[in-house]
């Protein structure tokens, strides 16, 4: 643990997906909003496994994910935490018993005084907004940006340069279209089909409010998107550092999106870089990806020269930002 200068604020940002369930510890400045890691952890809790069917969270999961809560709770109290926010999103969204989870959380975190928000779609689109976009505007990338997050059960599409002009979450995630569609290993033309054109019809849904014609830089965040860019770069094992901010291009992006989808499962989870979390779960993150590059695309005209651009700071830096001005 490092000393903190005076202008800066030791905050917990927790983020509660349908996949995982990632803990951010960091000082930030509260007047330049910079943030300085001290933990960035994620676990693979699974969450919202069968909520698209069932429309409830498991009790086995929600015991799974308690049980990293207690872990994420230690931590806070030894760096000395002194704001926490967590942050729920598509799987509780969508549970008739979230409030089970949400009450399960609260006496986990006991003398913490934490109260997780399950949050509406516009609010995870704006703290990925804000979470993804600082890096981008002090390295000089050209906006609008569209800021696309990929989880578990939505995706948001967030479109803006300094501000949020237009945001819109749809309901398509790696784990809810895998559950829905994508059931056997690799996925047959008839399961691939049947996943495209219910992504394309949500996608079709997000554009009629996310305008993407004057979009000139399209950022992917999240679990699927940067474990495609690891497969983009040929990496061996995971490294932040070499996908944060790494720039390719479409045809690549989609290439390595094909090449997840259509390998069996012994081979994706061979890969170095491959967490085994994601394993049963990222070729329909894939296909997510690859299908809202090809709108992308179309959409602004760009085709080939459309920059896609990968970022490590996500909803988490949003959630760390937001609390420096509380």
């Amino acid at each position: 643990m490092t000393d903190r200068q005076p202008s800066t604020v030791r905050v917990a940002a927790i983020d509660c997906g349908t996949n995982s369930l990632r803990l951010l510890i960091a000082d930030v400045n509260t007047a330049t909003g910079v943030i300085t890691d001290q933990v960035r952890r994620m676990e693979i809790v699974r969450l919202g496994h069968g909520v698209d069917r069932t429309g409830i969270i498991d009790p086995a999961a929600i015991a799974r994910t308690l049980g990293v809560c207690v872990d994420y709770a230690q931590q806070c109290r030894e760096y000395a935490v002194e704001r926490i926010r967590f942050v729920a999103t598509s799987a509780t969204r969508d549970a008739r018993n979230a409030s089970d989870f949400v009450e399960g959380v609260r006496q986990t975190f006991g003398d913490l005084d934490v109260t997780p928000e399950v949050i509406p779609g516009s609010e995870e689109a704006f703290l990925s907004f804000l979470g993804a976009t600082g890096d981008l505007v002090a390295e000089g990338v050209p906006g609008p940006y569209l800021v696309v997050d990929i989880g578990g059960g939505s995706t948001e599409l967030v479109r803006g340069t300094s501000t949020v002009e237009a945001s819109k979450s749809i309901d398509i995630g790696c784990v809810r279209m895998t559950e829905r569609h994508l059931q056997s290993d690799p996925p047959t033309s008839a399961q691939r089909a049947a996943a495209i054109a219910d992504i394309d019809a949500e996608i079709d849904a997000g554009a009629d409010v996310v305008d993407f014609s004057a979009v000139r830089t399209l950022v992917g965040l999240a679990g699927s998107v940067t474990t495609v860019t690891a497969q983009v770069l040929g990496l061996s094992a995971y490294d932040p550092e070499a996908i944060h901010l790494s720039t390719s291009t479409p045809a690549r992006v989609q290439q390595a999106c094909e090449e997840l989808l259509a390998m069996p499962r012994t081979e994706r989870a061979a890969l170095g870089y491959m967490h085994p979390g994601r394993v049963d779960v990222i070729g329909a993150g894939a296909l997510v990806w690859s299908r809202v590059i090809d709108r992308v695309c179309r959409d602004t005209g760009l085709g080939a020269d459309l920059p896609v651009i990968t970022s490590e700071h996500d909803i988490l830096d949003g959630i760390a930002r937001s609390l420096a001005t509380r």
